[in-house]
């Protein structure tokens, strides 16, 4: 295992307004970890040192103030949509000042971005949020280069991390640049994480990208071949469980989507084969389990320019 110390502090600092899963995810990963042996020592800090109230409503109890923390390996500042809106938090800034002091790592989930923004710790760094705030992460502090497609994003100590359940992603990447990546691998599946996400993945995927089709017939092939890509998604298959003829499916499906059904298939098969890919799956095992069939197959694929 690739930690040394016995104990490994970790500072997560809540405030009021927070979101609950972006504290509770990575908190649920840390637990873990430590329960397997990484020395992971969690303080929730908050600037006053009180209790603080999620944007849900759950009041969450805090170790100590911001202030009084004095030694810390990696600063976890979680977000909440309170930090979007304009005018930042001082007594929040300074404790992320004095908290990053030192520390190895500084990371964000969601919209923790901003707080990193306005304390000046991106300037000059690629760093990401939630998609829907990409733009104005980006507008904001333009010294900052966002991207707004990754999961998460690391340039030098600090990384950042988009929407809510990518803190869990985030998380993994911490444990396994610490321990490596088979106790990463033993945490996502303690945590039954269907499959870790690698932070070059997209933030939507193709089924999320694309637009909601308004007709219950394509809507629910839609959810068929998201949730079992190597599925027989042929156009004769699917229009035999649709009950309609290749051409009306094919005229449906477009106009639902704006893809045929066969572009579809393939971009959601594709999509599941890289993640699997980079989840440690093998080439040959990847293609197979998405539906792509051969390995060479999915070279071709890797090879494509990505679809829209």
């Amino acid at each position: 295992m690739g930690l040394s110390r016995p104990d490994v502090p970790i500072a997560v600092l809540v405030f009021d307004g927070v979101r609950l899963l972006d504290v509770t995810g990575p908190l649920e990963v840390f637990d873990v970890a430590a329960e397997l042996g990484t020395g992971y020592v969690v303080t929730m800090c908050s600037p006053d040192g009180r209790d603080i109230t999620t944007s849900s409503g759950l009041r969450v109890g805090v170790d100590q103030a911001a202030a009084e923390v004095t030694a810390v390996d990696t600063l976890v500042v979680p977000g909440g949509e309170c930090l979007v809106k304009p005018g930042a938090n001082a007594q929040l800034l300074t404790s992320i000042r004095h908290l990053s002091r030192g520390a190895r790592r500084v990371t964000s989930v969601c919209a923790g971005a901003f707080a990193l923004g306005a304390a000046g710790m991106l300037d000059g760094r690629r760093a990401t949020t939630h998609w829907r705030h990409a733009d104005t992460l980006q507008e904001r502090y333009p010294a900052v280069e966002v991207d707004p497609e990754a999961i998460y994003v690391r340039d030098g100590r600090v990384l950042t991390s988009a929407g809510v359940s990518s803190g869990i992603d985030l998380a993994l990447a911490l444990v396994e640049e610490d321990a490596g990546d088979v106790l990463a691998h033993e945490i996502a599946r303690e945590l039954v994480v269907f499959m870790r996400r690698r932070g070059a993945q997209p933030q939507l995927s193709v089924p999320a990208r694309t637009p909601r089709p308004r007709r219950d017939v394509v809507r629910a092939l839609c959810d068929e071949v998201a949730a079992d890509p190597a599925g027989d998604h042929c156009l004769t298959s699917m229009a035999q469980r649709a009950g309609l003829s290749t051409r009306h499916l094919s005229r449906l499906f477009k106009e639902g989507t704006g893809q045929t059904p066969a572009t579809y298939v393939a971009a959601v098969r594709r999509e599941a084969a890289i993640a699997l890919v980079m989840s440690g799956e093998t080439v040959a095992a990847a293609a197979r389990r998405s539906g792509l069939g051969s390995d060479e197959t999915l070279r071709r694929h890797l090879r494509a320019k990505p679809d829209g």
